[in-house]
């Protein structure tokens, strides 16, 4: 079934029966975790471990032969490690997609956000001991989920073929539903909402450089993401588009022009205390395995604000945001939503496109002029 090349890199042959399975490199230095992870992606029958290597110099003098569709890349390893081999990674397959795989330490955000502005595909928060793994079933869910998107986008991409939606195979191959746009609001905009997940990171951060940091109305964005790692992707957007951005407190005063994010494991709502709008930390259950999620929020700001709230779904698995965004939609509101060209898994923005909602599907470049337009006031 497997061999160990003149590299050292094991490199399995795959199961052959019912199909060709998405194709995995696991790079960790624990073979124990290895293991661990192995037996859980091997348990789905349609995803395979091709490779399983130590260090990130192995992940690089073996993607080739592996030819893998998704590689999950610790990132603290001796020899090499991930933020050091991504690049190397993607400039052997610019096309394959990354994982990265951590811990939930400060240190470890603060890289996984590096990494995925360097090209890393997503993320999934790791068990912080070995043996916690194998009975982390949120764990399982998220990461084997993450799998099956990115290989499926990935395998779609290379075949020329347009990426329609993160979904179970039985969906994926029902013919796409058309896009029939609705008109935008003529009502003035007095609030942005931004959703976004899978590759949200990177598009965040364009779409902020894009509308610049003169905008003159409150902006709620829900990126799903653990704690710790929202703190630090606040800061980073803060840092690198001059936006006033920061973590969402309870009970703060919303006020024009700051940016607030969802903090991690807290739903961030928008609520009337008088005269003014205060935001709240929601610790109800998920929504759509997420919380943060963007239904919430999105729900929220239509009940406080009616139709003067523009919505920006942009790349995601899922359908999260979906709900939110018929709840914009019905109260008079705009939402528009990145296109599949453009998105790295074209789920939560394929679900608003696709659905009747949308005054707009546009490539991410073309997001902050409408914004901008749409607001008016920016320098």
């Amino acid at each position: 079934m497997g061999e160990m090349d003149k590299g050292g890199v094991s490199i399995t042959t795959g199961r052959q029966a019912g199909g060709d399975p998405i194709r995995v490199m696991l790079v960790d230095d624990s073979a124990v975790v290895r293991g661990l992870i192995t037996r859980m992606i091997e348990a789905e029958p349609d995803i395979d471990v091709v490779a399983s290597v130590g260090n990130g110099q192995l992940a690089v003098s073996g993607l080739a032969r592996a030819d893998a569709d998704v590689v999950i890349l610790d990132i603290e390893m001796p020899v090499m490690d991930g933020l050091t081999a991504l690049p190397k990674l993607l400039e052997i397959d610019p096309d394959v997609k990354v994982i990265i795989a951590s811990t939930l330490s400060l240190h470890n955000a603060e890289i996984s956000i590096r990494a995925l502005q360097a090209g890393a595909a997503d993320y999934v928060p790791k068990p912080s001991a070995a043996r916690d793994i194998s009975g982390a079933s949120d764990f399982r869910r998220e990461l084997i989920e993450k799998i099956r998107s990115l290989g499926g986008a990935r395998r779609r991409a290379r075949a020329g073929r347009p990426i329609r939606r993160a979904a179970p195979q039985t969906i994926a191959k029902l013919p796409p539903k058309p896009i029939v746009l609705r008109a935008a609001s003529t009502m003035s905009v007095d609030v942005l909402a931004i959703g976004s997940s899978t590759g949200g990171p990177q598009a965040l951060l364009s779409l902020l450089k894009g509308i610049g940091p003169n905008l003159r109305v409150p902006t709620f964005i829900t990126q799903h993401m653990p704690a710790t790692f929202t703190a630090v992707l606040a800061d980073h957007i803060a840092r690198t588009t001059g936006l006033a951005c920061a973590e969402a407190k309870d009970g703060e005063v919303v006020t024009p022009g700051r940016t607030y994010l969802a903090a991690g494991n807290f739903h961030m709502v928008v609520e009337r205390k008088g005269v003014r709008q205060v935001v709240r930390l929601d610790s109800g259950p998920p929504e759509n395995y997420c919380r943060p999620s963007v239904n919430p929020m999105l729900r929220s700001l239509a009940h406080v604000y009616g139709g003067r709230v523009l919505t920006a779904i942009l790349t995601g698995m899922g359908s999260d945001g979906l709900i939110g965004g018929r709840a914009v939609a019905a109260a008079g509101g705009t939402v528009i939503a990145q296109d599949e060209a453009t998105s790295v898994v074209w789920g939560m923005p394929g679900a608003v496109a696709t659905d009747g909602i949308c005054s707009a599907v546009l490539p991410l470049s073309q997001i902050a002029p409408f914004v901008t337009k749409m607001i008016g006031g920016t320098r």
